[in-house]
């Protein structure tokens, strides 16, 4: 008769070798590649357990960076953008290097200061199909772009809409130092030449919902 395989243990936590930093179910954490040449891994931890030699597996729902995705980066997806994904997996959880958090878009763009482990997600994304959830978002400027948090935007006093820059023929320097902006629409012809002058810049994290938005 054969003998009954031993069970399985869930555990409520794992301190991370080498360190004393604590996972959890819920905590986001950067894993080891297989390949030392990739960026590191980013998963949710769902589950921890733990066999009968205390060996410690932990169940992760991946993110996807941007590339890694059908369609790949686009001109819109921040440096520190991630997608959560429908594609989970069973790790040994030596391959846990160190925890991180994701943030929500609206919460990382009000991060005065952006570390090393500050990433964040809007979209869950179908590794299979490559469907994105929303599959519509607000977009900005002419080019009529979704928003991207690593890239300076300027507010147009009239529509209240945000503008790229170089959308409007203006460099990074050029928008620092102006103090009031109406972009083509807005303005006549003599108020745009007066707005080379005068072209407000506000904090990205001080976008706001109000903004005139379309949907693409």
């Amino acid at each position: 008769m054969a003998k009954a395989k031993p069970g399985k243990k869930d555990l409520d936590s794992y301190t991370i070798r080498g360190t004393n930093k604590i996972v959890r179910a819920g905590d986001c954490v950067v894993m080891r590649p297989a390949d030392s040449d990739k960026l590191p891994y980013v998963a949710r931890v769902e589950k921890l357990e733990a066999d009968h030699r205390d060996n410690v597996r932990v169940r992760v729902r991946w993110y996807y960076r941007p590339e890694e995705a059908i369609g790949g980066r686009r001109q819109f997806h921040g440096s520190k953008e991630l997608f959560l994904s429908d594609h989970y997996d069973v790790q040994s959880a030596h391959t846990i290097e160190g925890k991180c958090v994701v943030h929500s878009f609206r919460n990382y763009t009000k991060l005065e200061n952006v570390g090393a482990e500050d990433y964040f997600s809007r979209f869950e994304y179908k590794a299979v199909t490559g469907g994105f959830t929303p599959d519509h978002v607000a977009v900005y400027c002419k080019c009529e772009m979704p928003y991207n948090p690593d890239d300076l935007m300027v507010r147009c006093e009239g529509c209240r809409d945000w503008f790229h820059p170089s959308c409007m023929g203006m460099t990074i320097e050029q928008a620092k130092n102006l103090e009031n902006f109406f972009c083509s629409d807005c303005s006549s012809d003599d108020d745009a030449k007066r707005s080379l002058n005068a072209f407000p810049i506000l904090p990205l994290s001080e976008h706001k919902a109000e903004s005139k938005r379309r949907k693409r």
